[in-house]
């Protein structure tokens, strides 16, 4: 059995998307990988809220990550009340970048609910003593999320065995969650950093494209085997019997085991059921929702111009109707497992999940 030590010897994240230089924060901007490395600096709240938007950081665990510290960045003003303030109206504009990935407002609800309540208890005496402690949680949000990356990819490991090959979608990697390691990546990183053979499939992912622009990308850094394939090809590897396992990433999971994920996960979960195929989707226990139901979840539909074009290039009628949803649901009767740094639930979710998920 491999420990918790042995895997954080063994692995050593290649890529660190986000730096926080103590005044501002520095992405990666992922909208121009794999051709080019660029990266911004932001010193408000609203430039985090734009890059969010913008999907110059993406993935939930990152969007949360960057989220606080744009909430340390907010922290301004000549009195603890007008600090506040200016978190709470941070808030608002970071939480209306990506409606729905839920690690959004929770990193913002725990940023600006500790400020409260260290100025309601005098934990703090003046606005430097505020920004000193939201940039202290900040880190702490950070560093959490990378152990339970390492610890989601030590479950995943139990999953895996030397020569499987994996299908994932999106990328739920480094460059998702800020830390260089991921989350349904995770358990293929880890195998390979001890020597496993392990092989990944990554589709394309139209039309942002995360598949192939950063999937394939962060998998090559690191030296595992990675084959590209379209969207429309999941089907047919899968029937091939390529595939040994699917493990994918998660912007929100419900109390009763529904999966909201990048658009084409729940094809894949849809499969992978048929051809008896275990589905995992890996998420920490900051991305469960135990409030909403189905019906309550927006799913964020972008621009109309990111399927008419591809990088720039117009490749449908201008004039055409698109429906360009972000965002598809697992209903959980397609979901084998679901693993996070407290352990894997499985079926009944409605049961099971709360076991794991204590708040």
């Amino acid at each position: 059995m491999v420990t918790l030590e042995e895997v954080k010897n063994a692995f050593k994240p290649k890529l660190k998307p986000i730096e926080w230089r103590g005044d501002s924060l520095l992405l990666l901007d992922q909208s121009q990988l794999p051709f080019q490395k660029t990266w911004i600096e932001l010193r408000d709240p609203e430039g985090v809220s734009s890059a969010i938007r913008n999907m110059q950081v993406r993935g939930a665990p990152a969007i949360g990550i960057s989220a606080s510290y744009g909430m340390v960045l907010s922290v301004n003003g000549s009195s603890l009340n007008e600090a506040l303030d200016s978190m709470k109206r941070a808030k608002i504009v970071l939480d209306s970048a990506r409606p729905t990935a839920v690690n959004l407002s929770w990193a913002t609800s725990r940023m600006l609910n500790l400020a409260n309540n260290a100025v309601e208890q005098g934990d703090v005496k003046n606005v430097k003593e505020l920004r000193d402690l939201m940039e202290e949680e900040a880190n702490q949000v950070f560093q959490e999320e990378y152990e339970a990356e390492l610890k989601m990819g030590l479950y995943g490991l139990e999953k895996l065995n030397s020569g499987d090959a994996v299908l994932t979608q999106c990328n739920a990697g480094g460059l998702a969650t800020g830390t260089g390691l991921g989350t349904a990546l995770a358990p293929m990183k880890l195998a390979h950093a001890l020597g496993m053979d392990i092989s990944v499939f990554a589709p394309e992912t139209r039309p942002w494209l995360q598949g192939s622009r950063l999937t394939v990308y962060e998998l090559m850094e690191d030296g595992i085997k990675t084959t590209l394939i379209t969207d429309t090809a999941v089907g047919l590897v899968m029937y091939k019997g390529t595939i040994q396992s699917v493990m994918v990433g998660a912007d929100r999971i419900l109390r009763d085991g529904h999966v909201y994920n990048k658009i084409g996960t729940f094809k894949e979960a849809v499969i992978a059921h048929e051809m008896g195929i275990p589905f995992y989707a890996l998420a920490p226990t900051s991305t469960f929702d135990l409030k909403s139901e189905e019906k309550d979840v927006k799913i964020e539909e972008r621009d109309p111009n990111e399927v008419r074009f591809l990088r720039g290039v117009p490749i449908a009628p201008a004039e055409v109707q698109v429906y360009n949803p972000v965002f598809d649901v697992t209903p959980p009767k397609y979901v084998t497992g679901i693993i996070t740094e407290n352990g894997i639930i499985y079926p009944p979710f409605e049961k099971n999940v709360r076991k794991i998920v204590q708040r």
